[in-house]
Parts: structure tokens; sequence; C-alpha cells
């Protein structure tokens, strides 16, 4: 699998028109941080091929650092924090939000010491077979990545909503390949199939399965109340 500042930037601009449509069909203020994904990706993978960029040489003397660090800033700190408390948000009490609550505490815990090894630590990215590796010696450790998995995916896993398990079993599936295929690029490789993934969102959301009141199910009478504007 091939990988370049172009497939970057046109899966950035694929993910942001997805985004902006998955907003539209978001009923439920609980639910906003969930549709924000594909958004977010978009933004993740512009910084990305940006990273490309500097590494081509095609950008300042400076841009390289400045790009690794916005990549990993989201890959690395944010999206273990992000993505459990996105899901928290759409669970009902039970026994499963408490569950995904301690996927939450994990996730912050993988915060915070990602984002102290990205700030004390410089992080090397390289062009290694058609793909970037990124390394850091404060958060490129396997207990780091093993909690890391656990908060992101276990989160989505222990939700009651179908559709949600859905993405976090694709995500699993997803990452154990990229493992075994391009482990050397992981962050890379999986956060480019996660952004990928996550077009799958649009559909839920448009097809109304995500419902915090009815999970499996859809509470009638409810409206989209994000850019009802572009509704019209």
């Amino acid at each position: 699998m091939c990988f370049s500042a172009t497939a970057s930037f046109t899966a950035s601009a694929v993910l942001a028109t997805v985004g902006v449509a998955t907003l539209r069909h978001v009923r439920e203020p609980r639910a906003l941080l969930f549709a924000c994904v594909p958004l977010l990706f978009a933004a993740h993978q512009f910084s990305e091929g940006m990273v490309w960029l500097a590494l081509e040489g095609r950008l300042g003397p400076y841009a390289l650092d400045h790009t690794v660090f916005l990549f990993t800033l989201y890959a690395i700190g944010i999206l273990p924090l992000l993505m459990p408390l996105a899901v928290l948000l759409l669970e009902p009490p039970g026994w499963r939000r408490i569950a995904i609550l301690g996927t939450v505490a994990v996730g912050a815990l993988v915060f915070a010491w990602d984002m102290t090894g990205l700030v004390v630590a410089p992080t090397c990215a390289v062009i290694e077979q058609h793909s970037i590796r990124y390394t850091n010696p404060i958060t490129s450790q396997l207990w780091v990545s093993l909690l890391y998995i656990l908060a992101t995916c276990g989160a989505l896993l222990l939700s009651s909503h179908r559709v949600v398990r859905s993405y976090g079993a694709l995500n699993v599936i997803g990452l154990t390949i990229v493992h075994l295929v391009k482990g050397y690029a992981f962050a890379s490789v999986w956060c480019f199939y996660a952004a990928v993934l996550s077009v799958v969102l649009y559909r839920q959301f448009n097809r109304q399965d995500i419902d915090i009141k009815t999970p499996n199910g859809t509470t009638p009478g409810l409206r989209p109340f994000v850019l009802s504007w572009l509704r019209g």
C-alpha cells in the first residue's frame, strides 16, 4: 500500500465533505462529538499531507518539526482520550457506561503520558517503503500502545449501540492487519485506515441508527439541530 501527500490531501477533502454531511444529521447534542470524527480525521489527514511535503523538501526548513507535531498531537495525544469520551456521551446509564468511563480514565492517562512525550522528546519522521514512520522514545513503548488500543477500540466495543461496536470491530481488524503488514509505520497507516473507515459514520447518522434515548432503535420526533441551514 503506497501513500503520498496527494493521497492524504485527497482523503482530507473527501472526509471534510463527509464530515459536514454527517453533522447535518445529528439530532442530539450528546452525539455531536462522535459525529465530528470524520471532520477531525479530515484535519488530521491534511496535517499528514503537510508532513509528506516537508519530508520531500517542498516546505521551509522548520516546517517538518511543526507538521510532525501537529500530526502526532491528534494521532498519539488527543485521539485516545477523544474516542472513549465521544462513546461515553452516547451511552445510556448502565454497566456499559461505567466500563466505558474506565476507558476514558485510561485514555486520560495515555493522553497525559503521550503529550508529555511529544513536548519533552523530539519525534522523528522518515519515509520508509512509501509510508511515514514516526518514532518517539517516550510514546513508542509497548505498554503505551496497549493502553492506547484499550482506550480507543475498547470503548467502541463496549458500546450498547451495534453500529458503534461494528465500527470498533472494523478498527480492531484494521489495526491487526496494519501491525502485521506495516508495523513500522503503524501510526500513519492505521490513522489513514481509521480515517477512511469513519466515512461509514455518515451512513449511520443518515439512517438514524445512532439514537441515544433508544439504542439500536429510533426515537420519533427528533430533528437535526446542527447546520440546519444546509438542509433547505
